[in-house]
């Protein structure tokens, strides 16, 4: 399976796009949730505290604030407090000195506070300002070190919880992408053997019965009708060809048995007309018969290179005596399962095609050569050619060329080798040889068997 530009890496990719964003966006109003309520319930804390010590100054004035704060000064805590007159000279408290360094907003107060004077260390401690009549000042504030530490380890769950969340997702997209993505490449391999010509090949159906299944079923329906329909022509074909064949043999006969009586050869010449149309179709029926199969794995192994080689031996003397040269390119030899008479007629018609249109000092060279999953074989001439856009074309059945119209044949040579080619699972392309025309028939290896 696909996996670059694959659907499955795309749906993968947007469901965990999808799912991290949400999970990302959830993770931040967590966090900013958890970071504000504890800083809120600090600040509350903070603020009852200074009531509290205010009702005290209020009451006990300011002996008994300065009291008080001495006795929850006593025992170690997070808690920062400091009693200052008016120039800022401190009278009570944990402090050492007024923060003139702090930052101020609204009487909140953010500054360093030592909590090792060898080692310099220091945390990040937070106060409120209050001020007391008589020009005193009362800051009480904590150590907000510990929850600095909070918020951080929050932050660091957070970032781990969603790297977490974004593999999960990315297994999950992937997961998801590939059960779909199996189903797509189930109804890919149907359609490249009805390609390759297996017209009774169906998608198969899961019990889901899901929309990809309702597809697959359309699909099948639609292969059905076009199956009845090919079937249908094919046999129209098949029919058509019988029945005009035994009175054009039967013709045949009558005329060979009058041709003694004939001095002028007009009876011959009807034979011979005759006999190209028998050829013709006997040649429309093979054709007929060879699109309805697909030559499977099953079949015996066979040597391309001792294919080529007796192709090119057979056809060298026929080279010869019209002044051309037939040589052979075989890089590397291949064994595929096929059937040896078949691949044997359609490189005998392009070889003849060939040496057919090509002048008489031309060179033919039939080449095979191959790679790990495929063998290529090819016919290159150096003769007129196919203009592009005929390329395609001359596969039809009974499609010439204009120049070729007065020349013997029925238009039906390169449609058998196709047919003889898609039998074998296999592919042919015509490509300019620069000058002159190359036929290329590429097949399919077997994989390699398993130890």
């Amino acid at each position: 399976m696909k996996l670059p530009n694959s659907y499955t890496v795309r749906l993968a990719a947007l469901y965990a796009l999808i799912f991290s964003a949400s999970t990302l966006v959830m993770f931040y109003f967590f966090y900013l949730f958890t970071a504000t309520y504890m800083s809120e319930q600090l600040d509350l804390t903070i603020q009852t505290e200074i009531q509290g010590l205010a009702e005290g100054y209020q009451r006990d004035g300011l002996e008994g604030i300065a009291r008080l704060i001495a006795q929850r000064t006593e025992q170690p805590s997070d808690a920062i407090y400091l009693l200052a007159s008016h120039n800022l000279q401190p009278i009570a408290g944990n402090l050492s000195h007024w923060p003139i360094e702090a930052d101020v907003r609204d009487d909140w107060l953010e500054f360093p506070l030592v909590v090792d004077a060898q080692s310099g260390e220091s945390h990040r401690a937070r106060a409120k300002l209050f001020r007391l009549p008589g020009q005193y000042g009362l800051l009480v504030g904590r150590n907000v070190h510990q929850l600095t530490q909070a918020q951080l380890l929050i932050r660091q769950a957070l970032i781990w919880g969603f790297a977490l969340m974004l593999m999960l997702a990315l297994v999950g997209g992937w997961l998801l992408g590939r059960r779909t993505a199996a189903k797509v490449e189930r109804i890919n391999q149907t359609t490249q053997a009805i390609m390759a010509g297996d017209l009774a090949g169906r998608v198969p159906l899961s019990a889901n019965n899901d929309d990809l299944d309702e597809l697959a079923g359309n699909l099948n329906r639609m292969l059905d009708r076009i199956q009845a329909l090919m079937e249908d022509l094919r046999r129209v074909s098949d029919n058509i060809a019988h029945d005009l064949r035994t009175p054009l043999t039967r013709l045949r006969q009558s005329l060979e048995k009058a041709s003694p009586k004939d001095p002028s050869g007009q009876i011959q010449s009807a034979i011979g007309e005759a006999d190209n149309l028998l050829a013709t179709f006997n040649a429309l029926l093979r054709i007929v018969r060879l699109e309805g199969q697909v030559l499977g794995h099953e079949a015996a192994p066979l040597s391309l290179a001792a294919l080529v080689k007796d192709v090119a031996e057979f056809y060298e003397p026929f080279a010869e005596e019209g002044g051309q040269k037939l040589l052979t390119d075989i890089r590397k030899d291949a064994q595929v399962p096929g059937d040896r008479n078949l691949l044997f007629q359609a490189l005998a018609n392009l070889v003849e095609n060939a040496l057919k249109y090509s002048p008489a000092d031309a060179e033919v060279v039939l080449g095979l050569e191959c790679d790990d999953q495929s063998a290529r074989i090819s016919v290159a001439d150096n003769g007129p050619g196919i203009p592009p856009d005929e390329r395609e074309r001359v596969f039809r059945r009974f499609y010439r060329l204009d120049q070729s119209r007065s020349s013997a044949g029925n238009g039906l040579g390169l449609s058998l080798v196709r047919a003889v080619v898609m039998r074998h699972r296999g592919r042919i392309e015509l490509t300019d040889n620069q000058p002159g025309l190359c036929a290329v028939i590429t097949l399919d290896l077997p994989p390699p068997a398993r130890a």
